[in-house]
């Protein structure tokens, strides 16, 4: 549905990047307005490509779906100039959001991406239509999507994709628990023949940020079988957009450095007509280098003799990220297909602590800390049955039943003693501060390994019940051995007045279990509130502290979807959808305030928690109601020589709270005034993403040369203070503009573009909020803070 996107940007800052960008954009579609033209055929592929994303119908096509279903084509990620899929994916779909937060912890190895506004592991990814494990990252400080833990979409290489499937709407009937607020399914490529190899170097016009890449893939074919295989790797150096503070630059704000690399394969063997067997799987390491705050000189965490000029902290996190599937696919002879898999996903995440102290230790204090590791594991055994049936109506009736069980593993592993020891040295306040810098190293007591499995079936009925008429229904059973079983139901039509009007609907119930990081990860971390630095605690559900602070056994989050769609071929070449929808969520699983007053503080220092300064914990303490609505649009002409392809998408969404349990007894009684859920966890729901994202693109491709724009309005967002409504701030709607030129030389092609090249900034911050005021921009900003960037990328095809 996304003919064509792009992206570039050379870098150059304007007073009115919105005139100019759009003037810029709009300028492609006006053109043909002066050539000869006629409507092209190039969306035509788009329109009748077949899906296997919220179908198990052997022959649906993008325009029959009877649910809204985006496919992004590699042309389409080629264009965004990006290696990394979720930046990709983020300027393809304008329901997409993909912030680039700082200072976060892990969070700036492993960013989360959103979906319709709602928490990032609401959202379930699937790779050639098998579930892709998670992370082993959970999301803790101020970002968006706090408290979860996604899929790093990150980890599957680009060189390997053939197109991306993206189904905005729920289906847990479908596929089971995550996916309430739609699928994506990462389809590789499977052609035996040909390949590429491509490199790409950038700069921002800051002057640093540096990146190059190398990327390629090919394909092997033998008489009874086909093998493909892709690989990419790189390197990104540091930005820094902190300002100067005393008249020195101390602090390192914006991207981390990063050094990546990828591998993927994707192969099936065929020794009979009737038998397949497949395998495909990834291997990737991302290796990456973020920043804390600095530690000024007179800081009481700060040892003057071993940093007289203080030190600013950095975490080194190495992710490993693995996955693997091997199946055996067979048709019997009544026509009933049958797939027989085992899927494998794991993810490690490291965390060593540089150029840091543990003030406890003294002066003794080493520099260096191994602060422990986080793991999880995916095991699952599928069983799908797909058989089409022929009852003597016009068209056969696809009947697609089967069964799923999985097994979750999640460890924490504790860091070295010194990086979370209480030396008992006390700071220049006289507090105690245990527990290396930036990040104090997971105890022994954190440490821990969880498991849990479950079962589920289903049953899946679809069909077209006349030429304009088509139907699904599926029902799901699944029952985990931590929380119980849950069913899920899912209903929908489209109905076809004409060849160019048609209507959609669905109406399904879903579910999202927690994940074991939300139910076993503790730790404990500086956080900066409001500009102010605390130790916090987060704690398993079951830690004694929590229970004393009202913490509860975690139970799935319920959803409903509605959603209601309209459909129009009213030109050749010209497709428009526009889709409403409505997703209520209930006992949604947040993590709680940073519950930092004087009483929680004394209590948990009472109890085991030396020098900590508040603590926090999972809890379904939240119903939210998210109305949007999607409308894409493209439409393509032939042009004098050349073809011209536009795509306009819009998103508007909106996120509110229905209800907030009230304060348990127990924190009650500890604290009286205590806000488990309060005004920073909500506005980072409902305000926090920006609630509107449009996009206009153009794609003109004459004789060797291929030019392409796109311009995308970044809608406003908002930041509410922990307290005082007078610091909350809205930061304004923003333009960029991406521009890129391709020229192609027989297999060779030549492409010079740029991201952002008006070089476009969020608003900056007020000046009241914190101490940080040498931070100038907002984590939360939908398109980052590093300004224009601009590359060149060289590649070859065969």
């Amino acid at each position: 549905m996304h003919a064509s996107r792009t992206l570039a940007h050379p870098g150059l800052r304007v007073r009115h990047p919105l005139a100019l960008g759009l003037a810029i954009a709009l300028s492609l579609t006006a053109a043909p307005a002066v050539l000869a033209q006629q409507p092209a055929q190039a969306d035509a592929k788009t329109l009748d490509q077949v899906i296997v994303t919220g179908t198990r119908v052997s022959d649906r096509t993008v325009a029959e779906s009877t649910a809204p279903i985006d496919i992004i084509t590699p042309e389409t990620l080629e264009a965004t100039g990006t290696v990394e899929l979720a930046t990709a994916l983020s300027r393809a779909l304008p329901s997409l959001n993909f912030p680039r937060p700082a200072i976060t912890d892990g969070t700036d190895a492993v960013r989360p991406a959103q979906l319709r506004g709602l928490a990032p592991d609401q959202v379930l990814v699937l790779v050639n239509g098998k579930r892709r494990h998670t992370t082993a990252l959970i999301n803790l400080n101020g970002s968006q999507g706090r408290g979860s833990s996604p899929v790093d979409l990150n980890a599957i290489p680009i060189a390997s994709i053939e197109r991306v499937e993206v189904l905005r709407d729920g289906a847990s009937a479908q596929y089971g628990s995550d996916a309430i607020a739609g699928v994506v399914n990462v389809v590789l490529k499977g052609s035996g023949s040909g390949g590429s190899i491509a490199a790409r170097y950038g700069q921002y016009s800051a002057g640093d940020g540096e990146q190059y890449q190398l990327s390629g893939d090919l394909g092997l074919e033998g008489e009874r079988g086909w093998l493909r295989l892709a690989a990419q790797g790189g390197h990104q150096d540091n930005t820094n957009r902190a300002r100067p503070f005393q008249g020195v630059v101390e602090q390192r704000y914006g991207d981390p450095e990063i050094d990546h690399g990828a591998f993927s394969y994707n192969g099936e063997f065929k020794p009979v007509d009737y038998l397949s067997f497949y395998s495909f799987g990834s291997y990737s390491e991302r290796d990456v280098l973020s920043n804390g705050y600095f530690r000024f000189a007179a800081d009481p965490r700060n040892i003057p003799s071993i940093y007289p000029n203080g030190f600013l902290p950095q975490i080194h996190n190495v992710s490993k990220d693995r996955a693997a599937v091997f199946g055996v696919r067979s048709e019997t002879a009544g026509g009933t297909q049958i797939d027989l898999s085992y899927n494998y996903g794991h993810n490690g995440l490291t965390f060593d602590i540089e150029n840091t102290l543990n003030r406890s230790l003294g002066p003794s204090s080493p520099t260096k800390f191994y602060a422990g590791a986080l793991e999880v594991t995916q095991h699952v055994l599928n069983l799908d049955f797909t058989r089409p049936v022929d009852f003597g109506w016009k068209y056969p009736i696809t009947f697609a039943w089967g069964a799923e069980w999985r097994g979750e593993e999640f460890s924490q592993r504790a860091g070295e003693f010194l990086s979370y020891a209480n030396g008992g040295v006390p700071a220049s306040n006289g507090q105690v501060l245990p527990g290396a810098q930036v990040f104090s190293g997971f105890r022994a007591s954190d440490a821990g390994e969880f498991d849990r499995h479950s079962y589920s079936f289903y049953l899946d009925v679809e069909g077209d019940l006349t030429d304009k008429f088509s139907a699904g229904l599926a029902a799901r059973y699944e029952s985990y051995s931590d929380f119980g079983d849950t069913t899920s139901g899912k209903l929908s039509a489209r109905y076809a007045f004409t060849d160019a009007v048609a209507l959609r609907a669905t109406v399904s119930t879903g579910f999202r279990a927690p994940s074991l990081q939300q139910q076993y990860f503790q730790s404990i971390a500086t956080n900066f509130i409001s500009g102010v630095p605390y130790e916090i605690g987060t704690f398993r559900v079951d830690n004694p502290a929590a229970v004393a602070l009202g913490s509860e056994p975690l139970k799935a989050e319920e959803s409903t979807n509605y959603s209601l769609g309209l459909v129009l071929q009213p030109a050749d070449g010209l497709y428009i959808t526009l889709d409403a929808y409505q997703i209520k969520v209930d006992d949604r699983i947040l993590l709680s305030e940073n519950l930092t007053s004087t009483a929680v503080r004394n209590y948990l220092q009472a109890n085991g928690y030396p020098g900590i300064g508040g603590g926090r914990y999972f809890t379904n303490a939240v119903d939210t109601k998210t109305q949007g609505v999607d409308l894409i649009a493209t439409y393509a002409w032939d042009v004098g020589n050349g073809k011209l392809s536009t795509t306009a998408g819009y998103n508007y969404s909106k996120t509110e709270i229905e209800n907030i349990a009230p304060n348990p007894p127990r924190l009650a009684a500890i604290d009286p005034a205590a806000v488990r859920i309060g005004r920073t966890e909500i506005g980072r729901i409902t305000k926090g993403a920006p609630r509107d994202k449009f996009f206009l693109a153009g794609d003109w491709k004459s004789g060797n040369w291929n030019f392409t724009a796109t311009a995308t309005r970044y809608g406003e967002f908002t930041e509410l203070h922990a307290s005082d409504p007078l610091q909350d701030q809205t930061f304004s709607a923003k333009w960029t503009l991406d521009l890129a030129a391709t020229y192609r030389l027989d297999r060779w092609d030549f492409t010079v573009g740029g991201d952002n090249v008006l070089n476009e900034y969020p608003d900056e911050s007020k000046l009241v909020r914190g101490t940080r005021n040498y931070l100038p921009y907002n984590t939360a900003s939908p398109f980052g803070f590093n300004g224009a960037f601009t590359y060149l990328k060289v590649g070859y095809k065969w």
